[in-house]
């Protein structure tokens, strides 16, 4: 039956569209990775690895098919039985329920109808509070049958009657989500950022900034800009996989797990830290800590890279690829993450020779079927994107640093001592002068001296003598 799957027209189109199919078996179990999440997000990730992944596909829809069964949006169930039907047609649960769709529909008919009359009521009565939460409740359920710029109409019209902080903190964070299903990364970024920017009280702003970071470094991921999302998921606070509900959403479960923040921060790191960064950043970040304990081989990798064992960095990054890809929010960066990731490595580990064979590089810096032919174009392009400092050569198997001119360096050096020290004897001679001159000026008391006083150029215990 897998095999069926993998030679179905479904894959073999995606295939001639040059769209990814991943076909190895991921090293999670799909149940238990579905139950991580709640109704709506555990049906959207089983339906994007139904459409990447062969040998996960049956399993995947025969999971989310009833998952859908249970929501209010029945296009989504349709999308999933059309597909399980191309791929299985003999299959049960590929002949579509038109009663319930049919069912589903007038009751959502229903449900609007009577959401929108008693807005209406409740604008007619003037009731400040009562009109938010109306249009709260029908954004809410746009926002279940997935008609997104109608949820967006009635959370945006929330606005003019939110009477507290709290209220527009939770506004905001509604469209963050509704900004991340879309999905729409610029628009998740500032939203999550005016969510942190809110004056909430004390016992309220933990829970909403932990929620807002996260929206953040996940708005910065889809916008590939790795660096400031590893910054964002940095800063996340372990609280949040149990504040639970925030805006009546439980972002750790209906977005992503803590799990999912310690891979997509980890990640986005090594991509874009340099060692010392990583070190002091990541693996002695008193709070992301915690996340690097859920996904402890993520804590390994980065170890190795700290300790300068790109190989194994790289093996256990490569080990966990398919999992990866099959995330819905990382898959699609993964090929620019590992190729950031491993073109740094590369970069680190010549930094200590002047020269090294191809070969030595192939053998560090493995791949399936890799020879250094493949290693030599890969540096090719590294030398010509000016991420790497070198030449080749290609008659020798040769991988040279560029020369350098040491007695020009130790001159410049010289120089540079130099003009510091001639600097340091000009603020000398300035003290000395304005003592002659009887302006030296009294140090005070340090118990009533400025918070930040002016250093001596000298440095403390040093005298004119």
């Amino acid at each position: 039956m897998a095999q069926a799957v993998e030679n179905s027209q479904f894959f073999a189109d995606r295939r001639t569209n040059g769209a990814l199919v991943v076909s190895d078996t991921p090293k999670f179990d799909l149940e238990s990775y579905a139950a991580n999440y709640d109704q709506h997000t555990r049906v959207s990730r089983l339906k994007n690895i139904a459409h990447l992944c062969p040998p996960l596909a049956l399993d995947a829809l025969r999971l989310a098919i009833p998952a859908s069964k249970t929501a209010k949006d029945t296009q989504q169930y349709l999308d999933l039985a059309k597909l399980l039907h191309s791929l299985s047609p003999n299959d049960e649960l590929a002949n579509v329920d038109t009663a319930w769709a049919e069912k589903t529909n007038k009751l959502n008919e229903h449900e609007t109808e009577r959401l929108e009359h008693e807005l209406r009521g409740y604008k007619n009565n003037l009731i400040k509070e009562s009109i938010r939460m109306g249009q709260e409740d029908l954004g809410t359920h746009y926002l279940n049958m997935n008609k997104l710029d109608q949820a967006t109409k009635a959370y945006h019209k929330m606005r003019e009657f939110c009477t507290t902080p709290k209220h527009i903190a939770e506004m905001t964070l509604k469209l963050a989500y509704i900004n991340i299903v879309s999905p729409n990364w610029i628009s998740t970024v500032s939203t999550a950022q005016k969510a942190r920017s809110l004056m909430l009280r004390p016992e309220d702003k933990p829970r909403f900034d932990s929620v807002a970071q996260a929206c953040t470094g996940l708005g910065y991921l889809g916008s590939a800009n790795y660096a400031s999302a590893a910054h964002a998921f940095l800063a996340v606070d372990p609280s949040y996989a149990t504040v639970g509900p925030v805006a009546n959403i439980d972002f750790s479960r209906a977005v992503m797990t803590a799990n999912d923040i310690a891979v997509y921060g980890g990640l986005c790191a090594l991509a874009s830290m340099d060692r010392q960064q990583l070190q002091d950043s990541v693996l002695e970040n008193a709070n992301f800590r915690n996340f690097l304990e859920l996904e402890p081989h993520i804590r390994r990798a980065i170890s190795f890279f700290c300790g300068a064992k790109y190989s194994q960095c790289l093996e256990i990054l490569e080990a966990y690829r398919t999992d990866y890809l099959l995330d819905i929010f990382l898959g699609p960066h993964i090929a620019m993450l590992y190729h950031l990731i491993r073109s740094k490595s590369i970069v680190q580990y010549f930094v200590p020779f002047s020269q090294v064979t191809l070969s030595a590089l192939t053998e560090a810096f493995p791949r399936p079927g890799g020879t250094s032919q493949m290693m030599e174009s890969e540096l090719v392009d590294m030398i010509q994107r000016g991420i790497l400092d070198a030449r080749i050569d290609t008659v020798d198997q040769l991988l040279i640093a560029p020369p350098k001119n040491s007695r020009a360096d130790a001159q410049q050096g010289v120089m540079d001592t130099a003009d510091e020290i001639e600097h340091l004897l000009r603020l000398k001679l300035h003290r000395i002068n304005m003592v002659q001159a009887g302006l030296e000026i009294q140090a005070p008391k340090a118990t009533k001296g400025p918070k930040n006083p002016i250093p001596s150029p000298w440095g403390p215990g040093q005298t004119l003598g």
